[in-house]
């Protein structure tokens, strides 16, 4: 029997009984749409990652104070000052650019509006270090940092949280903490990061925060950018070095600090989030054993219907492979249908999550030619038993058959 003859006996059938026929493959609809979904929000997630390390730099170190446990709980120790960035800003080898912080919520108010923000203490070449631009506006510069001017830079929604046109906002006057400050600029919109988001910060000159906000002379975390021809295995090395001999610390003691690099957070999320995709493609996947489970009851159902058209065909000359051909090619037919309808069903409700949810997806071609091959397995596989039933019915018997 031809494979196009095959073909086209198996869809007149499945087409005599359409209704049961959809019913049968809802399970491999389910399954290669929840398989599609939750790999699109997979790679979205990974992507996402990808693309805030791009955009923060991954080539940063970020510096810390460590952290010591009193009765079992972790306390921080401040322990960074600007004099430590100093020291790592001249001289360095292995660190380009080097960017002090502080940062602490207070309440932000212009006009009747009054708003609980992080404001930041930071130094002139922050927007350069981390990849910040400006949509209005400036960064305050050297000579405001020297003098502790009042001026203060906003984040990306920060105009929008104050019903403030952004280009008006430059030159007009801020209060934080009920200290008059100078809008010199708005930034362009960065994006979160997972756990903050930059777009809703402030940033004033760090001497401005230190000596007129929080009367702090500590900061909180030091951004060292590595140096392009080195590596940041050298770079945290030189800088483990000079804050040992800035801080005094005796061979053999530990660091009163820790150098973190922000490519293993990125390691870290991208595993967690590939380990979760995973495993919700695999309960997912579990539809489409159901699913492949449904068509073969079916299959073994259509094979005791039309136990006497087998024996029919069986005594006009076909042989137990085109029997088995035909079923085999029936049973493929209802999964790949059910696997493109259930590719269908993936695509749209990614796209949907990705409009109103806020969710970013992708789907590749890679994850819909699996879960497309996957339920051409599922089909071949459970349809072998019901197929080598029919296969090996006895002519005389099926023709007898009522």
């Amino acid at each position: 029997m031809l494979i196009g003859e095959t073909i086209r006996i198996s869809l007149t059938s499945i087409r005599s009984n359409l209704f049961r026929a959809l019913l049968t493959m809802l399970g491999i609809v389910i399954g290669v749409g929840a398989v599609i979904t939750m790999v699109a929000l997979g790679t979205g997630a990974q992507r996402q990652i990808d693309e805030q390390m791009a955009a923060f730099g991954g080539n940063i170190l970020s510096i810390q104070s460590s952290a010591w446990f009193s009765r079992g709980v972790a306390r921080n120790q401040q322990t960074l000052t600007t004099d430590d960035a100093l020291a790592l800003s001249s001289g360095m080898k292995h660190v380009s650019e080097v960017v002090p912080e502080i940062n602490q919520r207070f309440q932000v108010k212009y006009g009747n509006q009054n708003l609980n923000l992080t404001v930041i203490g930071t130094t002139p070449n922050y927007p350069r270090v981390h990849g910040f631009t400006f949509s209005y506006g400036g960064m305050f510069t050297a000579a405001d940092e020297a003098a502790r001017k009042r001026v203060v830079v906003l984040g990306a929604e920060i105009p929008g949280m104050l019903n403030a046109d952004p280009a008006a906002l430059v030159g007009r006057t801020i209060q934080i903490r009920s200290i008059n400050f100078e809008i010199a600029g708005v930034l362009e919109p960065k994006g979160g990061s997972g756990w903050r988001n930059p777009d809703d910060d402030v940033w004033i000159p760090l001497s401005t925060a230190q000596f007129r906000v929080t009367g702090n002379e500590f900061v909180q975390t030091i951004s060292a950018r590595v140096a392009d021809a080195s590596t940041t295995e050298m770079a945290m090395l030189e800088i483990e070095r000079v804050l040992r001999r800035e801080h005094g610390i005796l061979p053999g003691k530990d660091n009163d600090f820790a150098i973190m690099d922000r490519r293993q957070f990125a390691e870290s999320r991208q595993e967690a989030t590939q380990v979760f995709t995973y495993l919700l493609a695999g309960i997912a996947g579990v539809s489409l054993v159901v699913g492949g489970i449904g068509i073969m009851n079916i299959m073994l159902v259509t094979v005791t219907e039309r136990t006497r058209e087998i024996g029919v065909r069986k005594a006009l000359g076909a042989t137990r492979g085109n029997i088995l051909l035909q079923f085999l090619v029936e049973s493929t037919i209802l999964c790949l249908l059910g696997g493109l309808i259930g590719l269908i069903v993936g695509a749209t409700a990614s796209a949907l999550l990705a409009r109103y949810a806020g969710w970013q997806t992708v789907v590749t071609s890679g994850s819909a030619m699996m879960a497309f091959g996957f339920s051409a397995t599922v089909g071949i596989l459970f349809g072998i038993w019901p197929a080598t039933r029919a296969a090996g019915l006895d002519p005389i018997d099926a023709l007898r058959h009522e």
